[in-house]
C-alpha cells in the first residue's frame, strides 16, 4: 500500500504576481504555477486517495480560512481544502488562482501557520508524509515574529518547508536577479534563513520550472510471481536431488503508454435522440467533466450475437451468449469440445521449477529470448535456502554455464522453458530468466548473401549492380567509424558515456503523460513541445554531425543516392503512358478490346487490371457499371448475408479506385443507386443489413474533403449515411 501524503501548496496571488519581470512574457503567477500545477495534476493522475493536496492563497482580496477571526490572518484564502483532488476540483482551482488587487496585505509566514494548522488537523497522530510548498516573488510584507514557533512545530510534526521564490537568487544554480529590489532582498534573506532552521528547501522557480521536462519513473513494489521450489533432480526419487526455495520476481517489463478511452458527450445523449445505431451503449452511472465543464459519460460495449435461420426475419436470429459453443478449427470444419470435456486440451501441470539441464553460455543465442526478463532470488528468511542459492550462482558463474529449466508458475498452467542465468553484483546474488522458445516458436527464413550473387546455374558473382563496389564499402566503413558515439569525447579529460540507459526514456509514455497533465490543467491553452530529454535519442548529437558530413556526402555520391519525389494526388488520372524507346506500341498491338467483361467470379483483379488499361473516361464508366452489377448480383443472391462480406469488399474497391483516378461522381452514383434500391427492397427482398453493413464501414459519399473533383460537402456526406 503506498503512504499517505498531504501536501498544502502555497500561492502569492498579489497584486505584483500579475506582473511580467525580467524579459519574461508571462506573468509571475503563470510562471510560478507551471512547477504547481504540474505537481497537481501528477497527484491528480495516481487517482489515490490517500494522495491529498491543498492549496491556499495569500495577499487575496478576501479573508476565508478557518483562523480569519485570529489577528494577522488576514487576505488569506483556503482555496482548496485537503483531500483528493479530482478533475472537477482542478477546474474550479484554475478558476480560484488569479492576480488579486491586493499588494501589502497578507503574510506569507501567516500562510504558513494556517498550512500547518490544516496538516494537523487531516493528518492528527497517524503516518502521513507532510509537506508544504510556498511559491512567491516576494514583493509583499512579511512578519517574521512567530518563525522561532513555526521552526519547532514543522520540526516535531515532521513537515516538509519547500520555498521556491520568482527569480530569487540560486548560488549552485547560477542565477542572479540584478537590481533586485530592497524589500524583496529583505524577505528572500528572511525566507532562506526560515527554511534552513527547518532543514528545508530553498531554491529559484526557474530551476524547478526547467526540471519539470525530467520524465518522473514511477516506482513500484515487486509482487512475486511464483514462489515454490528450485529443483535439481527428482527429490521423489533421488536422495541426491536439490530442491531451493526460492521467489521470482520482474526485471524488466514493457511500461505501456496510456490509452484514450471512449466517452461520450452528456448533451448528445439527450438532444440527439435521432442518432445513428451503434454498437455501444450508454452508462449514466458514471459521469465525469472535461476540461470546458462539459459532461462525458462513459460508454460500454454491447455484443450480439446471430446465427443464419431461413424461417427468421432477414435470414438471421440472435441468440444468447449462453447458447454458444466452442470449437476448434478442423480444416474448414469447426470441431465441437464441450466443457466437460474441456480438459482434454488441457496438460495436469504441478507448479515448479525444474533444471533440466545446462549449456556453455557460448552456445547461447540472444536472439533466443521470448519475453520479459525476470530475477530468481533464494526466499529471504531461509538461511539454507540462502547458501545453497549462491553456492549454485557462483558455480554456474565460475563454469560459465547457464542452466535451462522447465517453469509452472501455477498447477494446471501451461509450462515454459527458461534459461537461468548468474548475476553477481555488490549485494545481490540472482538469476536472471528469461523465456526461450520451443520448436513451434522458431522462424527459419533463408535470406540470400549480401557479399555474392548466386546464379541460377550455381556460379558466385563477386561483382554485380546490386552488390557494393570497394568505393562503397570505404565510403561506408569511413561513414561508420565518424559516426561511433564512443569517440565522440574521448579526448577529453573527463569523457562521459553518450549513451546512458538511465536516460533513455520512452518518448510515447512520456510524451502523452505530459500532454494529458498539460491539458488538464490547461484546457485552452497550445500544448507545449516535448522536452528534449525526450526527444534526446531521436537524432544523433550535434556535435557528431558536424564532423560526418563530409563522410556523409561521399557516402551518397558513392552510393548513387536519388531522391524520389512523393507521389503525386491523382497519380492516375491524365497519366502519361510510358513509351518505348523504339517508339513501337507494342501494348497497342495485344492489347484486348477495352468492353472487356468483368467476370463475377474475379471481379476485383479483374476491375484494377483493365482500369490500368483504360485511358478514356467512357471505358471507366463502363466498368463502374459492370462492377456496379456485379455488386447488386451478389445482393440479391445473398442468401442469409452469405456474399454480403463479398459485395462489401467489391465495393470499397470501386470506392478506392475512383477516389485514385479522381473520378468520384462515378462512386457516388453508383452508392446513390446501391441505397435506393436497398431500401426499397428491390435486390430479392428486405436488405437492411447490408445497408447497415455499409454505414458502419463508412462506405458513404466521396466528399471534398476527400477528393478535390467531388461536389458532395462534407454535411452532405454525413446526411447520407445518418438516414
Amino acid at each position: 500500500m503506498s503512504d499517505k501524503e498531504a501536501t498544502v501548496y502555497i500561492v502569492d496571488l498579489g497584486q505584483s504576481m500579475g506582473e511580467s519581470h525580467n524579459g519574461r512574457s508571462e506573468t509571475d503567477l503563470d510562471y510560478a504555477m507551471r512547477y504547481v500545477w504540474d505537481k497537481i495534476t501528477t497527484t491528480v493522475a495516481t487517482e489515490r486517495k490517500t494522495a491529498m493536496a491543498g492549496v491556499v492563497g495569500f495577499r487575496t482580496d478576501q479573508t476565508e480560512n478557518p483562523l480569519e477571526e485570529s489577528e494577522g490572518y488576514d487576505h488569506l484564502t483556503v482555496l482548496q481544502p485537503i483531500s483528493q483532488i479530482l478533475l472537477p476540483d482542478l477546474n474550479r482551482l484554475r478558476d480560484s488562482v488569479r492576480p488579486s488587487g491586493t499588494e501589502y496585505k497578507g503574510d506569507a509566514i501567516s500562510a504558513i501557520v494556517l498550512a500547518i494548522q490544516m496538516i494537523i488537523q487531516q493528518c492528527k497522530k497517524l503516518k502521513y508524509i507532510r509537506k508544504i510548498v510556498l511559491v512567491t516573488n516576494g514583493r509583499g510584507p512579511m512578519d517574521t515574529s512567530m518563525s522561532e514557533e513555526i521552526v519547532k512545530k514543522i520540526q516535531s510534526d515532521s513537515i516538509d518547508l519547500v520555498v521556491l521564490g520568482v527569480d530569487f537568487d540560486d548560488a549552485e544554480y547560477g542565477f542572479k536577479e540584478e537590481s533586485k529590489p530592497k524589500q524583496k532582498a529583505k524577505n528572500e534573506s528572511l525566507l532562506r534563513q526560515l527554511v534552513e532552521e527547518c532543514n528545508g528547501v530553498f531554491g529559484t522557480i526557474k530551476e524547478a520550472v526547467d526540471e519539470l521536462g525530467l520524465p518522473r519513473l514511477k516506482s513500484t513494489r515487486p509482487v512475486a510471481s511464483y514462489k515454490g521450489k528450485l529443483s535439481l533432480g527428482d527429490a521423489m526419487k533421488y536422495e541426491t536431488a536439490v530442491s531451493i526455495d526460492v521467489e521470482r520476481y520482474p526485471k524488466v517489463m514493457v511500461r505501456k503508454a496510456p490509452s484514450a478511452s471512449a466517452f461520450v458527450l452528456h448533451s448528445t445523449i439527450n438532444g440527439d435522440a435521432g442518432s445513428p445505431a451503434s454498437s455501444m451503449t450508454v452508462r449514466a452511472d458514471q459521469n465525469q467533466t472535461d476540461g470546458h465543464g462539459t459532461a462525458l459519460t462513459n460508454v460500454r460495449n454491447a455484443y450480439s450475437y446471430s446465427v443464419a435461420d431461413e424461417e427468421a426475419i432477414g435470414g438471421k436470429r440472435d441468440v444468447d451468449r449462453e447458447e454458444l459453443a466452442k470449437g476448434y478449427e478442423y480444416g474448414r470444419t469447426a470441431v465441437h469440445i464441450s466443457e466437460s470435456d474441456e480438459n482434454i486440451t488441457k496438460l495436469e501441470t504441478q507448479a515448479g521449477l525444474d533444471v533440466t539441464g545446462f549449456i556453455h553460455k557460448d552456445k547461447f543465442q540472444r536472439y533466443m529470448t521470448l519475453s520479459q526478463s525476470c530475477v530468481i532470488i533464494a526466499q529471504r528468511t531461509n538461511q539454507e535456502a540462502l547458501l545453497a542459492m549462491s553456492s549454485l550462482i557462483h558455480t554456474l558463474y565460475e563454469l560459465d554455464v547457464y542452466a535451462v529449466a522447465r517453469l509452472v508458475q501455477r498447477d494446471g498452467k501451461d509450462p515454459t522453458l527458461v534459461l537461468l542465468a548468474p548475476l553477481i553484483e555488490p549485494g545481490l546474488e540472482c538469476l536472471v530468466e528469461l523465456q526461450l522458445p520451443f520448436a513451434e516458436d522458431i522462424r527459419s527464413y533463408r535470406f540470400p548473401p549480401l557479399d555474392k550473387i548466386v546464379t541460377v546455374s550455381g556460379k558466385e558473382l563477386k561483382e554485380h549492380r546490386n552488390l557494393p563496389n570497394e568505393d562503397l564499402l570505404e565510403a561506408m566503413k569511413d561513414y561508420v567509424e565518424d559516426m561511433d558515439l564512443s569517440a565522440l569525447n574521448e579526448d577529453d579529460e573527463d569523457p562521459t558515456e553518450q549513451f546512458v540507459l538511465e536516460d533513455a526514456f520512452s518518448p510515447l509514455y512520456h510524451r502523452i503523460d505530459q500532454a494529458v497533465r498539460w491539458r488538464a490543467a490547461h484546457p485552452n491553452d497550445e500544448v507545449k513541445p516535448p522536452a528534449d530529454i525526450i526527444v534526446k535519442y531521436s537524432k544523433p548529437p550535434d556535435a557528431l554531425q558536424a564532423p560526418c558530413k563530409e563522410a556523409a556526402e561521399k557516402l551518397v555520391q558513392a552510393a548513387n543516392v536519388k531522391k524520389v519525389l512523393p507521389k503525386a494526388k491523382g497519380r492516375k488520372r491524365n497519366r502519361d503512358a510510358d513509351k518505348p524507346l523504339s517508339g513501337l506500341d507494342v501494348e497497342g498491338l495485344f492489347r484486348r478490346d477495352k468492353r472487356a467483361k468483368i467476370t463475377s467470379s474475379n471481379a476485383k483483379p479483374e476491375f484494377k487490371q483493365l482500369l490500368e488499361s483504360a485511358d478514356q473516361e467512357e471505358v471507366i464508366k463502363d466498368l463502374v457499371s459492370q462492377m456496379s452489377q456485379i455488386i447488386k448480383d451478389k445482393i440479391k443472391n445473398s442468401f442469409a448475408g452469405r456474399y454480403d462480406e463479398v459485395a462489401l469488399e467489391l465495393l470499397g474497391t470501386v470506392r478506392e479506385e475512383m477516389k485514385d483516378y479522381e473520378y468520384p461522381d462515378l462512386y457516388n452514383d453508383l452508392i446513390r443507386d446501391l441505397k435506393e434500391k436497398l431500401l426499397g427492397e428491390e435486390l430479392g427482398g428486405p436488405r437492411k443489413d447490408m445497408w447497415r453493413l455499409i454505414r458502419s464501414n463508412r462506405m458513404g459519399l466521396i466528399e471534398k474533403r476527400v477528393s478535390e473533383q467531388s461536389k458532395v460537402t462534407e454535411e452532405e456526406a454525413r446526411e447520407f449515411l445518418a438516414k
